[in-house]
């Protein structure tokens, strides 16, 4: 069902200058607008343009008015001040009347399903407003400021598979997180607070979603990172990312799209290396990891720095070699238990090993459903 914007309200194409009012009440009186300029100490011509909105009506004139017509001087700059408001509305509608072939840029469909902006038809008619929708929600003024700022930021992003070159798909997700952490606050980032809650935050893997989130959400604040999820966008082909929004804020942005326990894990904790490993100077707290699980031709250095580093941290080196021995369920939940993750975690691991078939045990899974418009 198509969606009235609820926020709009009625805007006429049309208003009359102040001009015409004084028009009106100099014809009441029988004056022509050469005696109304004599009695208003303007000349003819300025009194012209006056009447047809060609000059703006200053506090001057408003005083002026004031004394010869009546009328207070707010009154008269009330009119002025609407009729200003009324050209800006005209001139910005055909400024995003020119502007509409920006939108095919960009993921409409997707953004007005998470309600990022109002639901409607991608018609003529509907497309400057979805032009002004668009502005707002990424915080631009022109398209032109959305290329600079969001396809300026592809210099800084880390891509993990050549598909990631939707910069309109990818901008809007990366808003929909930035919106997101704009509500939060938080103490500075701490790096050895935020190391130690990592280990509290692997045995949360063990718990059901409901469980873990709070705790998540709570060691994650006390240590300055900031997690956000939202949902995913498809063309922008990414499912995590870790960046720095300043330089004491780093945020992790993942999407639960299709996520079973064992891909959200890994993914928290890929993207967690980043922020320890990958962000020792200023500059390199520029870089945007866009990271997508699913990929299977990782080559950036830091990537498989990332990725090793979350394999160990979920299960760790020391116990690599049994993994090929486990065969049955009791086996990897036994294992599970021992080493201190969920058996889905294992379970994930031993598919991506290639030590089990892909749609082996999957029932040893949890699918998480806890909400993705929920930020901590």
């Amino acid at each position: 069902m198509i969606e009235a914007d609820q926020s709009a309200s009625f805007a006429p194409d049309w208003v009359l200058p102040p001009g015409e009012s004084v028009l009106d009440l100099a014809e009441e009186r029988g004056w022509t607008q050469a005696e109304l300029a004599q009695r208003l100490g303007y000349t003819e011509k300025h009194v012209s343009q006056l009447i047809h909105g060609k000059v703006a009506l200053t506090q001057d004139a408003a005083q002026r008015l004031e004394r010869v017509l009546g009328g207070t001087m707010d009154f008269w700059l009330a009119l002025e001040a609407n009729f200003q408001k009324h050209l800006a509305r005209l001139r910005a509608a055909e400024l995003h009347a020119a502007w509409i072939s920006w939108l095919d840029e960009l993921p409409l469909r997707e953004l007005m399903a998470c309600g990022a902006i109002p639901k409607q038809r991608v018609d003529g008619k509907h497309k400057p407003g979805l032009v002004d929708s668009c502005l707002r929600f990424f915080g631009v003024a022109t398209p032109d400021e959305w290329r600079t700022h969001y396809g300026g930021m592809q210099v800084a992003f880390r891509r993990t598979r050549s598909e990631q070159s939707d910069v309109g798909a990818i901008s809007a997700w990366l808003r929909l997180g930035e919106q997101q952490a704009e509500k939060l606050d938080g103490p500075p980032y701490d790096r050895g607070r935020f190391e130690r809650s990592l280990e509290t935050i692997r045995g949360l893997t063990q718990h059901a979603p409901d469980v873990f989130e709070p705790k998540l959400r709570a060691l994650l604040h006390d240590a300055g990172v900031s997690l956000v999820l939202v949902p995913a966008i498809s063309r922008a082909h990414v499912s995590g990312v870790a960046r720095w929004l300043s330089p004491t804020r780093p945020l992790i942005q993942l999407s639960l799209y299709g996520r079973t326990n064992d891909k959200f894990w890994f993914s928290f904790f890929h993207e967690a290396a980043h922020i320890l490993l990958h962000a020792n100077s200023r500059e390199e707290k520029k870089s945007i990891f866009l990271d997508d699980p699913n990929a299977t031709d990782r080559q950036d250095p830091q990537e498989l720095e990332a990725d090793a580093w979350a394999r160990s941290r979920l299960i760790p080196e020391k116990y690599e070699g049994d993994l090929p021995k486990l065969k049955t369920k009791f086996e990897v939940k036994a294992f599970a238990s021992r080493v201190g993750v969920h058996s889905g975690i294992v379970v994930g691991r031993l598919q991506h090993d290639g030590l089990i078939a892909p749609s082996w045990m999957n029932d040893l899974k949890q699918s998480l459903r806890f909400g993705e418009k929920s930020a901590v």
